[in-house]
């Protein structure tokens, strides 16, 4: 399994817009690709020091050719939108990782 993680530092300014367009649009977006069978939105709990808001949206492929066919052929349209709509009050950098294993608690099913 690899996850296509995507960590964004949002202005407040556009904060509740960009949330909306995330949950409502993108994301569904980049996984109806076919690339991903799914998705998580995160915030991740820390004080920004250059302040905003911010999120990892964690993209599961279940190979590194499906996530290199999304870079092919999906990313550039799909990320050009959000620079449009957005602008420089969106901060992203993308990070690829490798699931080696998964470890889950037995007092608790996994979600």
């Amino acid at each position: 399994m690899i996850i296509y993680n995507v960590t964004l530092n949002i202005d407040e300014s556009i904060h509740d817009a960009w949330l909306q367009w995330m949950q409502e649009k993108h994301i569904q977006e980049v996984v109806d690709t076919g690339c991903f069978v799914s998705a998580r939105l995160v915030r991740v709990l820390v004080d920004e020091e250059m302040g905003g808001i911010t999120y990892s949206v964690q993209y599961y492929a279940n190979t590194k050719e499906d996530l290199e066919r999304y870079r092919k052929e999906f990313a550039p349209a799909l990320q050009q939108e959000g620079m449009q709509l957005f602008g420089d009050k969106m901060l992203a950098f993308r990070t690829d990782l490798e699931v080696i294993k998964e470890f889950y608690s037995i007092h608790e099913i996994p979600h």
